[in-house]
């Protein structure tokens, strides 16, 4: 069965020079654009090719990969406005339509806008604002320590909030994130817990601990032997601070440090951590 807005893999019915159809199966024959078509391609290749209806129910397809797929979640500028509605620049050659009906605000010319990316009820692909009609709250499947895909999307009182793998909500507290987020950036992220009310807590980074911690330490040394000695970071720096220098939480970095510190390697003092001299 064809997957409508979304990459397949489409035997070639027919190739004459530029004009290359797929067999569609039921729903007949897909045409490729003709800017995609492969050099020497001949009928029974097998190409993934992205779907879509083109216009008066002609399918078309194209090699081409789109900044998103249907049941994506993107952040997509908008590049026309029209009576339909507006629509938005997705890397295609037809831009992806956002209707009247599925706009929260106004929607400006060259602005970008979050967007779940969906099928309407004419088969026809489509884009809505509307992420609360799209996206769960409360996740029954997700589990503790499992990796996931998010997409940032916006800011609150307490972090950032984020998509989970295009379906649920989940959130990013402001005291456990050490790097720069951007509205509508993708990032791998991990669920730190499920809470009672099966809402979603999230970290950027799930830490295990023994392994980090020795990492960081071997890091923390060759820091000092490259900079004579001394750096100018200790267990009081902001979290950011340490993150940008190191990329781990402060929690880490003070584990490393203090390891460092009763083993008589380093001394710590306000101004950062220094390298105790050997004597020979």
């Amino acid at each position: 069965m064809i997957a409508l807005g979304k990459f397949n893999k489409l035997k070639i019915a027919k190739a004459e020079g530029r004009d290359v159809t797929f067999d569609g199966g039921e729903l007949g024959e897909i045409s490729l654009l003709p800017t995609d078509a492969p050099k020497g391609c001949k009928a029974g290749d097998e190409f993934n090719v992205f779907v879509y209806f083109a216009g008066k129910g002609k399918l078309q397809g194209t090699t081409r990969m789109p900044f998103a797929q249907v049941d994506d979640i993107a952040y997509l500028k908008c590049v026309s406005e029209s009576h339909a509605g507006a629509f938005l620049d997705w890397g295609l050659a037809k831009d992806l339509l956002l209707p009247f009906s599925e706009q929260a605000s106004k929607v400006v010319e060259g602005r970008y806008y979050l967007v779940k990316i969906f099928l309407d009820e004419d088969n026809l692909i489509a884009s809505s604002m509307l992420l609360e009609d799209f996206i769960e709250d409360e996740s029954f499947y997700l589990k503790a320590g499992q990796q996931v895909d998010l997409v940032i999307a916006h800011e609150t009182d307490l972090g950032m909030k984020a998509v989970v793998n295009n379906e649920y909500w989940g959130v990013l507290y402001k005291n456990e994130i050490f790097q720069k987020l951007r509205i509508g950036q993708k990032t791998k992220g991990y669920i730190k817990k499920i809470r009672e009310d099966n809402k979603i807590d999230l970290v950027l980074q799930m830490e295990k601990y023994v392994d980090k911690v020795d990492a960081v330490t071997e890091k923390i040394l060759a820091k000092l032997k490259s900079q004579g000695g001394v750096i100018l970071i200790n267990d009081k720096s902001p979290p950011d601070i340490i993150y940008k220098v190191f990329g781990v939480s402060k929690k880490v970095f003070k584990q490393s440090i203090g390891g460092l510190y009763k083993k008589r390697i380093i001394t710590i003092d306000k101004e950062g951590i220094s390298l105790i001299e050997k004597s020979e």
